[in-house]
């Protein structure tokens, strides 16, 4: 069942793809946080997400709005993406699969064992603004990232 808009968003500390580096969720209260859930650093789809969003996240991101890649795939694979790609926001590595089930976004242990994508806005207070699925072999859009993170 999805996060409920309004409700507090599940608070989590994962290691980005610095792998050093940990971000915690209770720390950035005051940001929006926008959560980019997908299933797999260097799959198709992802790729296409990350290559289209990249460029397109700046004119949101900033100051008071931060943006995170979240996917099941070690900080090693999250820096060899990242690096690859040029993507220009932090990959969190949930690797014990805890935040994608937090987050009713994991996709189930057979046959991948990964996460689902979907969008999710965490306001100021750590409540949830917004809470999407998309359906795992589409990408989403642009324009449709730039209402939820307006929402």
């Amino acid at each position: 069942m999805p996060l409920a808009v309004g409700s507090v968003a599940p608070d989590f500390e994962l290691l980005t793809q610095d792998h050093t580096k940990k971000v915690k969720l209770s720390d950035l209260r005051g940001k929006r946080v926008v959560l980019l859930f997908y299933p797999m650093d260097f799959s198709p789809v992802c790729t296409n997400e990350h290559c289209t969003f990249g460029p397109g996240l700046s004119e949101f991101a900033g100051a008071d709005t931060v943006v995170f890649g979240v996917s099941v795939d070690s900080p090693f694979t999250h820096a060899a993406f990242k690096k690859q790609y040029n993507i220009p926001y932090d990959l969190l590595a949930d690797v014990n699969r805890k935040v994608v089930k937090a987050y009713d976004l994991f996709l189930g242990e057979e046959p991948f064992n990964c996460g689902k994508r979907g969008t999710v806005v965490i306001d100021k207070n750590g409540k949830i603004a917004h809470w999407h699925e998309q359906p795992v072999l589409e990408e989403r859009k642009l324009a449709d990232l730039r209402k939820a993170v307006g929402a």
